[in-house]
């Protein structure tokens, strides 16, 4: 492999880091369509287990930022993530059963829901002292398995479904759900990119691109966070107007 791809996955890196850094999600499901459009990797199955291999790995260092601040509700968290395990297992390999154009077309209708739901008005209302109940297990095993099901088909973290998921069965708040959700996407992503990677689908020197771009977009937009802290909002719903865009280009395509 030359130099030009492995340029190429590590710009992708540093912007799927950057986005992530500022939105908190959404940025990741950027990773399969630069590998496959920019990158030019041709075999769709090996640029979504690369890329989710590269989702976990920034989602886990994410995570131990989000401990250390004491943000990671660990009980319920742990709790979505073991029922999702599953879900993300089976997810990878229903996905491997389709063919590339097929799975490509699926994942630009993901890209348009993930892009939808960046528009709709986040509520940051709830419990910071949440613990975890009995009745709450019921709510959150079935909705971590529908979504580690979801993360695992698309090879995305998944934290867009996460973390409402989490505050509806919880009543944790925004900030809590979006740092137990790190929880998940990291062992969604592990999961997923090992079901790809047993298959030979993933490609390790891009994979290592992609991280090592990712961390350098994590350190660029710390400081670019800071100021936009104003203008969130429309930040955002600018960052899901490219995401349908490029979901409109692959379908096109």
């Amino acid at each position: 492999m030359g130099w030009e791809p492995l340029l190429l996955a590590a710009v992708g890196g540093l912007l799927v880091g950057f986005l992530l850094t500022l939105f908190g999600g959404g940025g990741s499901v950027l990773a399969t369509p630069w590998l496959v459009y920019v990158v030019g990797l041709v075999d769709t199955h090996a640029a979504i287990g690369t890329s989710a291999a590269a989702v976990a790995v920034n989602a886990a260092t994410g995570l131990a930022a989000q401990a250390r601040a004491g943000r990671v509700k660990w009980p319920c968290a742990i709790v979505f993530a073991i029922s999702g395990l599953t879900g993300a297992l089976v997810g990878a390999h229903l996905a491997k059963q389709v063919d590339g154009k097929s799975l490509m077309m699926w994942f630009a209708f993901a890209m348009i829901a993930i892009a939808v739901s960046m528009l709709l008005p986040k509520r940051s209302e709830g419990d910071p002292g949440v613990h975890l109940k009995p009745a709450m297990v019921l709510k959150l095993a079935p909705v971590g398995l529908v979504t580690g099901l979801a993360a695992g088909f698309f090879g995305i973290g998944g934290g867009f479904l996460i973390a409402p998921g989490l505050m509806a069965s919880t009543g944790m708040t925004m900030a809590n759900a979006g740092a137990s959700s790190l929880v998940s996407v990291t062992l969604f992503g592990t999961a997923t990119s090992a079901s790809y990677a047993a298959s030979g689908m993933v490609v390790w020197p891009l994979f290592g691109a992609l991280v090592l771009g990712g961390a350098a977009g994590t350190l660029a937009a710390m400081p670019v966070a800071r100021r936009l802290e104003s203008r969130a909002a429309l930040a955002r719903s600018a960052f899901a107007v490219l995401v349908i865009a490029v979901a409109l280009y692959i379908l096109i395509k």
